[in-house]
């Protein structure tokens, strides 16, 4: 079977390599300046030939890399992790602000959740990548979370995937109040880091 990506695997290594760059920029800057780096881990990946003939399908697309470009805008995602809900909208704001990344689309479902709890802020961006004789704009989806809302999703994407599980419907609403409990240690550890700092009283 022949490659689904082709010779646009490396487009999308490319995009990948420059918006982990952004972000490591944008650490190293902070911590240059003296402050806190707000971000606890950051990771990246390409999603899988299958993993996008798959979505192509549910989306009823046809499974083609014309598609895949122009249709589905994370075949390269990146996934930022912070310690407290501010220092999310803290690297939104740094993202947001004049740099080689340009904003296409954002989703705050910190502020306003997913029905199932799930809990995190998007963005689609575009990335600049140059090859000999043109330059490209690739699609990028960045997702800021805390560590709770981190560990949560990864409960939640087993769950999605597990093959004839028994009491899916408990194991849902438990998801949910796990989420909505997670929710409110998150601000309350913000708070107590604030009062720490001498922001609030």
């Amino acid at each position: 079977m022949n490659s689904f990506y082709g010779d646009y695997l490396f487009i999308l290594q490319s995009a990948l390599n420059n918006v982990l760059s952004d972000i490591e920029l944008i650490r190293a800057w902070k911590k240059s300046c003296g402050y806190r780096d707000p971000v606890e881990h950051c990771k990246g990946r390409i999603k899988s030939e299958e993993s996008m003939i798959d979505k192509l399908k549910r989306k009823n697309m046809k499974p083609t890399l014309d598609n895949a470009r122009s249709k589905i805008f994370d075949a390269v995602g990146v996934r930022i992790v912070c310690n407290f809900v501010d220092d999310v909208y803290e690297i939104r704001d740094i993202i947001k602000s004049p740099s080689s990344l340009q904003i296409i689309q954002e989703k705050d479902y910190i502020a306003v959740p997913k029905p199932n709890g799930y809990r995190s802020y998007h963005l689609i961006v575009k990335t600049r990548v140059n090859i000999p004789g043109r330059t490209l704009d690739v699609p990028a989806e960045i997702q800021i979370r805390t560590i709770a809302q981190d560990s949560w999703a990864a409960l939640e994407h087993q769950l999605k995937y597990k093959q004839e599980i028994d009491n899916m419907e408990l194991l849902q609403k438990e998801l949910k109040r796990c989420s909505d409990e997670m929710a409110s240690t998150d601000l309350t550890m913000q708070t107590v880091r604030q009062m720490i700092n001498g922001e609030i009283k």
